[in-house]
């Protein structure tokens, strides 16, 4: 497996860019997800790394190589597609194979490397069915024995678990992020569910509008999001946005709602808040870092309860905020109702502030 270095990538039709400016490297054995709405660039800059599509400008390099003029078949890359893109006609071995055929690889060492690859994914008793025969986390694999078989130097994945159920998307992230571990491999996931991203990735590539959002580790992003673009979308539920003005006086720094509701902010936080290019800000709260309470109390947010979702082990209680909503989530024994009155406490230690200008997130150093 080899690194993969994008530098400055770019894409443009027209005055349009598919992707903007975008710059990663992804490490030698490295699982990296690139996440995002639809439209946001990330399937255009696979392509581009595969040299499907060809880059208005920027590098690409696998490895120690310089592949911006290679075709995809040079690149020594393997894709694993949504939609499987088996061959109906042959059985599981000949599709496993046909990369190798192609390559006019000797039958004993295509036996060797199709029987080894069809035993890492436990797909060997099903060597001699057809795709017909099989269910859809049956077909992923061997979707993913043809792209092993040729042990290339990256992996690029294009929404692989799109097309399964709920289920089987639960059971084949189980097997791809056990398939990633054993073989070592450099894998770029593209994917719209933040939750494959999260549960399979060593990091996540946010992207939206073409740009590259942020890249990190996916606890950082969730914990320390950089802009409101990426608190809004990574998190589910997620992250409750509030606009707020920043108000001083004798007592301290606090933050008023455009509903009158005010929340009065610790040192730390009243520092950031400080720093905001105008005294326009937006607090951001995950749902688990507000609690609520049914009687008035001291740094508390007066509201309404709007509806309540139980789900089993956890009750996801919406509440209006003026012309605002927000999620909390509480125990399953709460027992709320529509339009009863609450007040809510929001943990100061896990507060995020963002510049309403810039949308960028206030740094707390």
């Amino acid at each position: 497996m080899a690194k993969v270095q994008i530098n400055r990538l770019m894409k443009q039709y027209g005055n349009a860019y598919a992707v903007n400016d975008v710059s990663l490297t992804i490490e030698h054995g490295e699982f990296v997800a690139l996440v995002g709405p639809s439209g946001c660039g990330k399937t255009t800059t696979l392509n581009l790394v595969a040299g499907l599509l060809e880059q208005s400008s920027g590098d690409i390099r696998i490895g120690d190589r310089l592949v911006n003029d290679l075709d995809p078949k040079d690149r020594d890359i393997a894709m694993v597609f949504q939609n499987y893109a088996l061959y109906p006609n042959k059985t599981v071995f000949q599709n496993v194979a046909f990369p190798l055929v192609m390559r006019k690889m000797p039958r004993a060492d295509i036996e060797r490397r199709v029987q080894e690859a069809a035993r890492v994914l436990d797909i060997t008793h099903l060597l001699e069915r057809r795709p017909r025969d099989l269910s859809g986390g049956q077909q992923q694999r061997v979707a993913l024995g043809r792209a092993l078989v040729r042990n290339p130097s990256a992996f690029l994945m294009d929404e692989p678990l799109s097309n399964l159920d709920a289920k089987l998307r639960v059971q084949m992230r189980s097997e791809l992020k056990r398939f990633h571990r054993d073989q070592g491999a450099t894998v770029i996931y593209v994917t719209h569910d933040q939750l494959e991203a999260v549960t399979m990735a060593d990091r996540m590539a946010v992207m939206e509008g073409g740009r590259l959002q942020q890249y990190d580790a996916p606890a950082q992003v969730f914990a320390a999001p950089a802009n409101l673009f990426v608190a809004s979308f990574v998190g589910s539920p997620a992250m409750n946005l509030l606009p707020a003005e920043v108000v001083s006086d004798a007592t301290g720094v606090s933050l008023r709602g455009p509903d009158g509701w005010r929340l009065p902010l610790s040192p730390g936080n009243a520092r950031r808040a400080l720093r905001a290019s105008t005294n326009q800000v937006v607090l951001g709260a995950r749902h688990g870092t507000i609690r609520l309470q049914q009687q008035d109390g001291p740094g508390t947010v007066r509201g309404e309860v709007y509806t309540v979702e139980p789900t089993g082990d956890i009750t996801y209680v919406h509440i209006a905020l003026g012309d605002a909503t927000l999620v909390v989530s509480v125990e399953p024994h709460v027992l709320l109702a529509p339009d009863d009155l609450v007040w809510l406490t929001f943990d100061q230690d896990k507060l995020h502030l963002f510049d309403r200008q810039t949308r960028q997130a206030l740094p707390t150093a």
